[in-house]
């Protein structure tokens, strides 16, 4: 069933389609009169509707029913450091999928990517568009933010407004602190997840935040960056999941 995410609001139990969305599925997808589709509000509210009419540049729907809501109960933020190559957009994708709220892509000292304004902004359009096509294909009831491109010391400031703030790292107990920080979790908090780059956290960025965060450990093995993002929010999506 295709799925399409809009802002406008339902009049008399109809949606109307236009832009891209009715363009695709009016000429590319060919939806007839009567097939069902998907949509989702800005504000997460779903219906699965029937098509009530194609227009030229307009879809439209009918309201059939009202559907649960596929988002998780606490919004995770993913602090992720550049990576090299593509495995940002595998890390946006995955974590999309796995239920994050809103990435934020950091530049830490040891990231081997450097960009200039005019690549962040190009980057970051790109992110948003394979979050809303990881959205999509995930049935998610809305679409994840990808934020701006900050700096290791703007991302903390950034996450002291959550309720939580997890960061992967060297763990004095082992796998006990992952448990406990994980078992501690409530219904409704935001969570922050702080995932480091390739070379690893800067000391002095741990100097910075270990007072206000919950350093956990991924096991005894070296994981990439793009694979503790997704083991993290792996962890936390079951969690999040069972409250």
């Amino acid at each position: 069933m295709q799925q399409v995410f809009i802002n406008e609001t339902p009049v008399n139990g109809e949606i109307t389609i236009t832009g891209q969305d009715a363009h695709h599925l009016i000429r590319v997808v060919r939806l007839k009169t009567g097939e069902k589709i998907r949509v989702s509000l800005a504000d997460g509210t779903n219906y699965i509707c029937a098509v009530k009419e194609a227009l030229d540049k307009e879809l439209v729907v009918s309201i059939l029913e009202e559907v649960l809501s596929t988002e998780l109960p606490n919004k995770i933020y993913l602090f992720q450091a550049l990576p090299k190559g593509d495995r940002m957009e595998t890390i946006i994708e995955k974590c999309v999928e796995l239920g994050v709220f809103e990435i934020i892509p950091v530049q830490m000292k040891n990231c081997i990517v450097k960009l200039d304004d005019k690549k962040k902004k190009s980057k970051r359009e790109r992110y948003q568009a394979i979050a809303g096509a990881a959205a999509k294909q995930s049935k998610r009831s809305i679409i994840p933010q990808i934020n701006s491109f900050m700096s290791f010391k703007e991302a903390f400031e950034y996450a002291k407004n959550l309720d939580v703030i997890l960061l992967p790292y060297e763990s004095k107990n082992g796998m006990q602190d992952t448990f406990d920080a994980l078992n501690g979790l409530e219904k409704g908090q935001s969570i922050g997840v702080f995932i480091g780059p390739e070379g690893g956290f800067d000391s002095s960025e741990i100097v910075l935040v270990k007072d206000s965060v919950k350093l956990i450990s991924l096991g005894k093995r070296i994981l990439r960056t793009d694979t503790a993002a997704i083991c993290t929010l792996s962890a936390l999506m079951l969690r999040c999941e069972e409250m």
